[in-house]
């Protein structure tokens, strides 16, 4: 790292995580409600439309991380100037979006369909070289994962914000939060410690071309990072998708309720996230990560017996779920990062564009996974039998158990035991 990464670092860098997690969540959340309240969308046309615009999203990831790595070989000033550009792609589309010009219904579909596109656009680029500006900056791995938490704690800011302002303010004074947040955003980044564009000991003039964008699957330990990234992606995108399905059937909680279960589960993720730098310091990332998954594992089979009215026992589960989550936010990106300095930089972008591929991916496995398997096992929305609800309890918790057994058997076996992926603090 050129200097040392303190807080007034952390909070310039970290404050662009604010508004990009801030994105995320009305897309999901309040989008489909929006368009079928309001403009009479049929849900599962709305469903479509996200699930099309999401794999374009998704494969158009690592085009995107080839292009950061080429800025990156210019100049960070070069990477500001696209983030900036960006950043108004996203403004823009975020705008449209929640606020069509068009009504007809037919036109609707398509101008939601171009909307989700553009802003995805805008986010993917934004982030993509905003992570990768992290990865650039090295360090141990106590300093990795510092980065990493400042980015994704402000982050998880972001995310509560954006699940409270449009309830209680409206999507008018969400949509001026967002700009302005934006532009913050941006403001501190231009201010924060600037990564070196090249490697200390790269001589060559050579080292500064971008390298292909299959680049960091020729690297064996990013190979298998990615492989329990992936699995353990997809069994926290599980009950990500069904944990509304889960309270209203499962627990019968009245619609109250949701904002505490969601809130409880998203502040502890930040919160948790000091205790996670303060593991890592003791244990290292890949150990920590490794606690971090039994811990979600020991919560989903409590979530498994709890039923009808037990509030208060749900609560203390979202909460521990929330700590469990600081640890899939703050410590695979450090771990990434951790691979990334064994190579040249130039190839930062083009990893971080798989490492977002592979988020989106897993988002969309998640559904496609989940969803089919309740249908088929006889429960849907409001069915409340025994044979429905169970479905939904195996769905819910035992399912994402299985994949986090998984993905931790993998993490011991191909990060932990072999060869350690991460050098000493």
């Amino acid at each position: 790292m050129n200097t040392a990464f303190g807080s007034r670092n952390g909070l310039a860098y970290g404050l662009m995580g604010f508004p990009l997690a801030f994105a995320a969540l009305p897309l999901y959340v309040i989008l489909p409600n929006h368009y079928a309240r309001e403009f009479g969308v049929p849900l599962a046309t709305l469903g479509a439309v996200l699930l099309g615009a999401r794999l374009f999203d998704a494969f158009i990831d690592p085009a995107l991380g080839r292009l950061t790595d080429r800025l990156f070989a210019r100049s960070t000033a070069v990477v500001l100037a696209l983030g900036a550009a960006a950043a108004l792609v996203l403004a823009i589309g975020f705008a449209l979006l929640f606020f069509p010009l068009v009504s007809e219904p037919d036109a609707l579909v398509l101008w939601a369909t171009a909307m989700l596109m553009l802003t995805y656009a805008g986010y993917s680029a934004l982030s993509v070289a905003h992570q990768s500006w992290a990865a650039m900056l090295g360090g141990n791995e106590a300093q990795r994962s510092r980065i990493v938490a400042w980015r994704e704690g402000l982050g998880l800011l972001g995310v509560v914000t954006a699940s409270v302002l449009p309830v209680l303010l409206g999507l008018p004074v969400t949509t001026a939060v967002f700009f302005v947040a934006l532009v913050l955003g941006w403001w501190g980044w231009q201010r924060s410690v600037r990564p070196l564009t090249t490697m200390p000991h790269a001589v060559s003039e050579t080292s500064t071309t971008p390298t292909s964008i299959w680049q960091p699957f020729r690297q064996a330990s990013f190979r298998r990072l990615l492989a329990v990234f992936m699995l353990n992606g997809i069994a926290s995108a599980i009950p990500a998708t069904l944990v509304l399905f889960f309270i209203q059937d499962k627990l019968a909680a009245p619609a109250s309720f949701e904002p505490l279960f969601l809130g409880s589960y998203f502040l502890c993720a930040a919160l948790s996230i000091p205790l996670w730098l303060a593991v890592v310091k003791r244990i290292g990332l890949a150990r920590s990560w490794l606690v971090g998954m039994v811990l979600a594992m020991s919560v989903f089979v409590w979530a498994s017996q709890v039923g009808d009215g037990q509030m208060l026992a749900f609560a203390l589960i979202c909460a521990l779920s929330g700590v469990a989550l600081g640890a899939d936010l703050a410590l695979p990106s450090a771990l990434l990062a951790g691979v990334i300095q064994t190579q040249a930089r130039r190839a930062t972008g083009a990893y971080f564009g798989w490492w977002s591929f592979a988020t989106k991916l897993n988002l969309a496995l998640a559904a496609g996974l989940a969803l089919p398997l309740l249908d088929l096992f006889g429960y849907a929305p409001g069915v409340r039998d025994a044979v429905a609800l169970n479905a939904l309890v195996v769905a819910y918790c035992v399912l994402p158990c299985v994949l986090k057994a998984l993905a931790a058997a993998a993490l011991y076996l191909l990060v932990i035991r072999p060869t350690p992926l991460e050098s000493s603090p």
